[in-house]
């Protein structure tokens, strides 16, 4: 069978695996040698395990994948493959936690213990903090063999370290479709298992296309994340999607369910030294509902002074006066925002169950400004990043336009409204009627100074 081919991105390093150093040879006349990677014989191959968790960036419209990856990153592709002349490296088998001398798993531990994506995910970065070295046969100090399926062992928080071929059996066939961060991408190779086999941790679409994701990855020579191709760069036909069958929600107090009306958490849930998913819920909501320039950077769930003034800007567009426009939320507050009624911050009516819409500026489809600030999350932030990724403008997204407003949005726009000859205010980043209407209609190129 012949041997499997990944491609990667060629990162800004003297990489010393196969495929680097025979790309080098190629490349520099009469210039053969290469060095051996710390710990490893000079000539070992360059299988490799990796982890894929999620974020990957997809081609966006006319964007190159290269664009879409984000600016400056290098877009050659290189194979893997080990040279004829070097021995294979076969991947570790199934084996107990510090290797074969370790201990066995503790009568009575859960075989598949519980574990939510953010704790999936969050092992799977302490091993890209720590730039664990690759290994088939070296274990690190958490006791996880230092390749790929060892890296999802160590992820998914098993008791023994696994292979490709025992993976499948702590997890469950999903589809692309049901992907999410934690989840894995398996090829197990059944006519050579020792070799070509690769289990991939994935992290996130970078996009809306789904083309790309983020892949949290063990490969020579170390641990690694970027965006990769769906499912992966080789065999995309045998990458199969598999979901760790321990997988639990994460658990928080007093957290409201999806879909249903938020009740009011009462009020000891705002104000000074507070801090929980309420305050973000309320924040989010305010910035909808025109209250967004009182945020220098997005809500968050610590109480802060953005919060109250945009809460009191809020009330006092409702009328209320003194102890009713404290910019503490109470019942009434809280009822006006989740139900989308009242008035929104500049006095403009809401419409019941969507964010508060200010005028067009006779620029159909204009939202308005309050829809492009700190912290604002709807589908017109999605809708304008979208059109500038089809205007060319794309190479500001790591990964993809999304609903919630970026600094990649802004620098998206701003790059836009400099294209139009404009300068100072008028190339703010923030998008106004012309802006809006240059992007979405065959406007003449008129030079505005002013949006």
């Amino acid at each position: 069978m012949s041997t499997p081919v990944f491609e990667e991105f060629d990162p800004a390093s003297d990489c010393d695996c196969p495929g680097c150093v025979r790309a080098r040879r190629t490349s520099r006349s009469g210039r053969t040698g290469r060095r051996a990677l710390p710990g490893r014989r000079v000539g070992a191959p360059a299988a490799c395990g990796l982890v894929v968790v999620a974020a990957a960036s997809a081609v966006l419209g006319a964007v190159t994948p290269a664009a879409a990856l984000g600016a400056g990153r290098p877009a050659v592709h290189r194979p893997h493959v080990p040279g004829s002349d070097e021995p294979e490296t076969p991947q570790g088998g199934k084996a107990p936690l510090h290797g074969p001398g370790g201990r066995p798993t503790k009568p009575g531990a859960a075989r598949i213990p519980a574990a939510t994506r953010t704790q999936i995910i969050k092992r799977a970065k302490a091993w890209l903090a720590a730039q664990v070295p690759y290994s088939m046969s070296d274990y690190w100090s958490d006791g996880y063999r230092q390749d790929c399926s060892g890296y999802v062992s160590m992820a998914w928080g098993l008791g023994t370290n696994e292979w490709t071929g025992s993976l499948d059996q702590f997890g469950v066939k999903i589809t692309k479709e049901q992907l999410e961060p934690g989840d894995i991408l398996l090829y197990h190779n059944p006519d050579n298992p020792e070799r070509g086999s690769h289990v991939v941790i994935f992290g996130g679409w970078t996009d809306y296309t789904h083309g790309y994701y983020t892949v949290y990855e063990q490969t020579p020579p170390r641990t690694r994340s970027q965006a990769t191709p769906y499912p992966y760069w080789s065999h995309t036909d045998k990458y199969v999607p598999y979901r760790y069958k321990g997988v639990a929600a994460p658990v928080t107090a007093g957290a409201p369910a999806a879909g249903k009306e938020i009740p009011y958490p009462g009020a000891a849930a705002f104000g000074s030294g507070a801090g929980n998913t309420y305050v973000t819920r309320l924040g989010r909501m305010l910035v909808a509902r025109g209250g967004g320039s009182s945020y220098s950077e997005g809500p968050g769930p610590t109480w802060g002074e953005a919060d109250r003034r945009a809460t009191e800007a809020f009330q006092l567009a409702q009328g209320w006066t003194g102890a009713g426009a404290d910019g503490l939320p109470g019942p009434r507050t809280w009822e006006l925002l989740v139900t989308g009624k009242g008035k929104g911050v500049g006095g403009t009516a809401a419409v019941p169950g969507t964010a508060v819409r200010p005028a067009s500026h006779g620029v159909p489809g204009y939202p308005g400004r309050n829809f492009f600030l700190p912290g604002a999350e709807n589908p017109y932030v999605t809708q304008l990043g979208r059109r500038l990724v089809e205007k060319g403008f794309g190479g500001f997204y790591a990964t993809g336009p999304g609903p919630a407003w970026s600094d990649a949005d802004r620098r998206a726009v701003a790059a836009f409204q400099r294209a139009q000859g404009w300068r100072g205010g008028a190339a703010d980043g923030y998008p106004g009627p012309e802006t809006w209407r240059r992007l979405f209609t065959a406007a003449d190129p008129e030079r505005v100074t002013g949006l």
